[in-house]
């Protein structure tokens, strides 16, 4: 579960990013980060679902070969860099200044959501914005995108006044998620959103997150997009 306590969490996970403990892998140059769109499915903006228009497809993840191979691809944002989430062992003396417990409770709260396991994140960094697309998976056994979705938003903490909707793209029968995160240290919300589908490999979710409702805001066309766009491999 992602546990949400305010700045201090924040805080401590900046820290254990930092000590190395999980990782981005992938191409880290342009041409390996953003592989070239299909010819035959192209993008063009247009009024997306949040009402701003969708951009322009800026390159595409999924496939084999780019930066996070996955049973789906997805359209991606220009900018936006996607990365391979990995786990790497962190040093015998660590510098963070975490406790060992609190340590593998962050890891495991970044790596994990109910029973999804992050695999990808794109970046809005490059792109202006503060927050990441993430992709989750499950195993296979779920065939239900709607529950697989529910499950997925019932374990983040504070999560609430969820509204679930279907969608079709690519002959995929997906479901959005739109809802609040409630942070009671901080005595404020904010808003968050989120697609699932399923694959032969198992339900897969395309979370978006920001620092805020206004960066969740601004990054709505790139979810909107990835949506849009999104076929199985």
């Amino acid at each position: 579960m992602r546990n949400r306590t305010g700045a201090g969490w924040l805080g401590a996970a900046q820290a254990l990013l930092l000590a190395g403990v999980l990782a981005g892998c992938g191409d880290t140059d342009d041409k390996g980060a953003r592989a070239p769109v299909s010819p035959t499915a192209p993008v063009s903006a247009h009024p997306s679902a949040s009402g701003t228009a969708s951009p322009a497809a800026g390159g595409r993840v999924g496939p084999a070969g780019s930066a996070c191979p996955l049973p789906v691809a997805f359209d991606i944002a220009p900018d936006w860099k996607p990365m391979a989430v990995r786990v790497t062992e962190p040093s015998a003396s660590p510098s963070d200044g975490l406790g060992e417990d609190l340590r593998k409770e962050l890891m495991e709260s970044l790596l994990h959501q109910g029973p999804f396991t992050a695999v990808c994140e794109v970046d809005a960094k490059p792109a202006g914005n503060i927050g990441f697309l993430r992709v989750w998976k499950a195993g296979p056994g779920d065939a239900d995108a709607r529950g697989a979705l529910q499950k997925f938003v019932t374990a983040e903490e504070g999560a609430r006044h969820a509204t679930y909707r279907t969608f079709s793209s690519g002959g995929l029968k997906g479901v959005r998620v739109d809802y609040e995160v409630w942070d009671e240290l901080l005595e404020e919300s904010k808003e968050e959103c989120a697609f699932a589908v399923v694959t032969a490999d198992g339900p897969v979710v395309v979370h978006l997150g920001g620092l805020d409702t206004q960066e969740h805001e601004e990054m709505l066309p790139a979810f909107d997009l990835a949506q849009r766009t999104v076929r199985t491999t």
